[in-house]
């Protein structure tokens, strides 16, 4: 074990610990994980979704969870979110060094997640979804897994996560057109939000 795994897995354990005296947490549909490389796609309403989305896929499938450049601005949190593999976006730009390090985790067989709706959506409203995630999904040649977190997170309640069948998006040898890319992005949010318990 390398020490960023050891790392990881340490923080993992003082996480899940600290976090399970103030949520009961629950995973639907575990056995959709697949193994090796995968775009992990959720709803976003709040800071908790990155640590819950962790606590779903297990100490030993990290996710890399690319996250706001503001996040790297604060002193002992960037330090921390560097140290197991947070990826740094800069919003509303084209950040190519995210882009293509996210692509590296991919293309090493490594899970990365990103939030479509690029933003925090409080309720199930309709919102848009960025391309970002299809954009990846469809150079590295890796599957897409859907999730939905609850947006109401009550302290000591139960939180159930839903994860959904993985997909591939695209066609082997040709690459999608802008406005393809914008229809799979769509298709990508419904298929989150239909994993909304009844």
């Amino acid at each position: 074990m390398t020490p960023s795994q050891r790392f990881y897995s340490r923080a993992f354990s003082i996480a899940t610990f600290l976090f399970g005296l103030f949520f009961r947490f629950e995973v639907k549909g575990g056995e959709n994980i697949p193994g090796g490389a995968a775009m992990v796609c959720a709803n976003h309403s709040s800071w908790l979704d990155s640590v819950f989305l962790e606590f779903a896929f297990g100490r030993d499938d990290k996710v890399h969870i690319i996250g706001k450049a503001e996040l790297f601005k604060i002193p002992v949190l960037a330090w921390f979110i560097k140290k197991i593999g947070m990826i740094s976006i800069d919003r509303g730009t084209s950040d190519v060094g995210a882009l293509r390090q996210s692509l590296e985790y991919l293309k090493n067989g490594e899970k990365v997640a990103i939030f479509p709706e690029g933003h925090r959506v409080p309720d199930d409203v309709s919102s848009s979804a960025k391309n970002g995630a299809v954009w990846l999904a469809e150079r590295a040649c890796a599957p897409i897994v859907p999730v939905y977190i609850p947006r109401k997170k009550l302290l000591f309640t139960k939180i159930t996560l839903v994860i959904g069948r993985p997909y591939m998006v695209g066609e082997e040898g040709r690459r999608m057109r802008a406005d393809e890319r914008a229809a799979q992005a769509a298709r990508l949010l419904d298929r989150i939000l239909s994993l909304k318990p009844a």
